[in-house]
């Protein structure tokens, strides 16, 4: 059996940065564009549609950036435990909109930070599995701070995504990057969190587990 690939430190933070970058630069790349337009812009109309493009790229961005802080981020110190009300909040303003729809049916505990932020991490992989769109519903397995979490992905040609089981494993073939780093820490989450995790194709549609 393959052993996981392990990282240096400053390699691994240096990819996920990377990773975080590459989801937050195009709603502030609109913002910017947007900016520009109603610098130079006479038209009113064409300034109204700036203006919405703006509201509705920060809206984004800040969304983005509030996932990211508790997906990958620190959420406190050593020990911490995070409230899965708060998780549900970032992971809808992160993940829902026209074409994706998340059904969350967790209740609001506290649990231990790594293993919310595995949770949600894994509806990051989840959602890719759909990349169409379509619904993402996440279940919980068990209860009290021993929970672990049961999410389906559905929607048009669902499938796991690329080499999903060997990153999670943490044994990739290929040399790490940026594009492939977040399953990979998805991978470390898991293992820190003592939870085994488990994606499978089912019916008509994507299942990962996350259980002790």
């Amino acid at each position: 059996m393959s052993q996981p690939v392990t990282l240096e430190a400053l390699d691994l933070v240096a990819l996920v940065c990377s990773r975080i970058c590459h989801d937050v630069i195009s709603p502030v790349g609109a913002i910017v564009n947007g900016l520009e337009v109603l610098a130079d812009e006479k038209d009113e109309k064409m300034k109204e549609v700036a203006l919405d493009l703006i509201r509705k790229s920060a809206i984004q961005a800040s969304a983005r950036l509030q996932f990211a802080r508790l997906a990958f981020g620190a959420a406190g110190s050593a020990g911490a435990q995070i409230d899965l009300g708060d998780a549900a909040e970032v992971a809808k303003g992160f993940l829902e909109d026209d074409r994706l729809k998340l059904v969350w049916n967790l209740p609001r505990v506290l649990l231990p930070k790594n293993r919310v932020k595995l949770l949600l991490n894994l509806l990051m992989i989840a959602s890719s599995a759909i990349p169409r769109g379509g619904m993402l519903t996440v279940d919980p397995v068990g209860e009290g701070e021993a929970m672990g979490f049961r999410l389906r992905a559905e929607g048009t040609n669902a499938r796991i995504p690329p080499k999903a089981e060997a990153l999670l494993a943490g044994t990739p073939a290929e040399t790490l990057d940026a594009h492939v780093i977040q399953p990979y820490y998805a991978g470390l989450l898991a293992r820190a969190a003592a939870l085994k995790v488990s994606i499978a194709a089912e019916g008509q549609g994507i299942v990962l587990t996350a259980t002790l």
